[in-house]
């Protein structure tokens, strides 16, 4: 970290009405915030959990149910913008998530993995120091910290006098506030677009749903509510055990030994979203040079599903299964399962949404198994009831809903474009910090 004194500290933007202001300094965290050690005891008080890069969320929205158990009463009690970091590490945050508290209920961690604290005063403003600790400043002066072996479990042995001890930067003089404020108003409005956008796309995403409802028969039917115009005298659907229509292909099992940064790109489940849209991006990708045979292959447009993984939630808040397409030359990895239409009766663009409807996702999620990860199998796909029009018919159905699909995924990369964006605006708004 840069200390204050010995290096002027500027960010590389500042607001016109900041320019000629005071350079930055630091300020010790335990100078301006308290550790809170209050516990929940009689209060009644939400639950939450935390996810990195989200923040807290209450355990029944995150689990289905509440799991504070017995120890609810040891749980530590958190105000409206109190802020929790959370001892364990993940592979987004190695040090540990912090965050501020935003809900307006008394809320409760566990006690065992969070330290909880609050800011005294004016300053740092909440949501300014919230944004720096997004940007993982808490993370880069913990690391020195952390001893070998102190992983064991996932929580990290980090003490509250070395949470303490970090420097927060902030503008120095009389207009520090003010600009403090001016900061975290801008970065808030990027959040509010954010959440607006994704609103709309859960807007279309249901509507897509209501749809799908209307234009696939319902279980044990063999018509839908609606059908084109062009098709109301069609005849009815046929029914038949997806296995006699589709070859599904299960991936290989690449040696971890291969894997290097060229080659041949790799399918895995990594490359899944629950978005409904794949992730093919370098971040997500593996390369192997190992000679697989042709069966493995997959080429631009195959369909990948995941057989993996499952659990009700999906089933009941209607999110997507894993269902994508593949987006260029790329060897099939294991766990990842190929599917082919292997008759001219079925499109295979009427597949993949077939793959994407309420029917597909509750038999699979229905009929999983396992303990702690729920596993489907090619065996329950291949006996699955396939109802299906003929061609023509599938052609339009596929046509209305891959044009839904094309604008979800149009604004699902807006918002992508808004976080990028706004990350950009993070590093430049703060002054670039070092490890002390």
């Amino acid at each position: 970290m840069v200390k204050a004194g010995n290096k002027a500290m500027v960010p590389q933007l500042r607001f016109l009405e900041f320019q000629h202001g005071e350079d930055w300094t630091t300020v010790k965290l335990g100078a301006v915030a308290t550790i809170s050690t209050e516990k929940v005891g009689n209060n009644i008080c939400v639950p939450m959990s935390i996810t990195s890069g989200v923040g807290l969320v209450s355990q029944e929205d995150k689990f289905g149910r509440v799991i504070a158990g017995d120890s609810y009463k040891s749980y530590l009690l958190l105000k409206p913008n109190d802020f929790a970091y959370n001892k364990s590490a993940t592979k987004e945050f190695p040090e540990g998530f912090l965050t501020l508290y935003s809900g307006t209920e008394l809320a409760a961690v566990p006690n065992s993995i969070f330290t909880c604290f609050r800011i005294n005063g004016a300053s740092p403003n909440t949501r300014f120091l919230n944004y720096q600790f997004s940007d993982n400043l808490h993370g880069r002066w913990l690391r020195k910290f952390i001893q070998v072996g102190a992983r064991a479990h996932g929580s990290l042995s980090i003490s509250d006098g070395d949470l303490m001890a970090l420097p927060i930067p902030v503008p120095a003089g009389t207009t520090s506030v003010a600009e403090q404020q001016k900061i975290a108003d801008c970065l808030t409005s990027l959040d509010e677009l954010i959440t607006a956008q994704e609103r709309k796309v859960e807007a279309l995403k249901t509507y897509k749903r209501s749809l799908m409802q209307q234009l696939f028969p319902r279980e044990g039917e063999t018509l839908p509510r609606n059908r084109f115009p062009e098709f109301q005298g069609a005849p009815e659907w046929q029914t038949k055990p997806l296995g006699e229509l589709v070859q599904l292909q299960s991936g290989f099992a690449f040696s971890s030994i291969f894997f290097s940064d060229s080659g041949q790109k790799l399918v895995t489940p990594k490359n899944f979203t629950k978005t409904g849209f794949g992730n093919f991006e370098s971040s997500t990708s593996k390369y192997t040079k190992e000679e697989v045979p042709e069966k493995y292959q997959c080429r631009p447009g195959d369909l990948l599903v995941l057989l993996t993984d499952l659990t009700p939630t999906c089933a009941l808040l209607g999110q997507p299964l894993e269902v994508t397409e593949a987006d260029g030359n790329l060897l099939l990895n294991q766990r990842v399962v190929k599917i082919e239409p292997i008759s001219t009766r079925v499109d295979k663009r009427f597949l993949k949404q077939f793959l994407l409807s309420d029917s597909y996702r509750k038999v699979i999620v229905g009929t999983a198994t396992g303990t702690t990860v729920k596993h489907s199998s090619n065996k329950v796909l291949e006996g699955m009831e396939f109802v299906f029009p003929q061609v023509e018919e599938q052609l339009c159905i596929a046509i209305c809903l891959s044009s839904l699909d094309a604008q979800i995924f149009a604004e699902y990369k807006t918002i992508e474009t808004i976080k990028i964006h706004k990350a950009g605006l993070v590093q430049q708004l703060f002054p670039s910090q070092g490890v002390a």
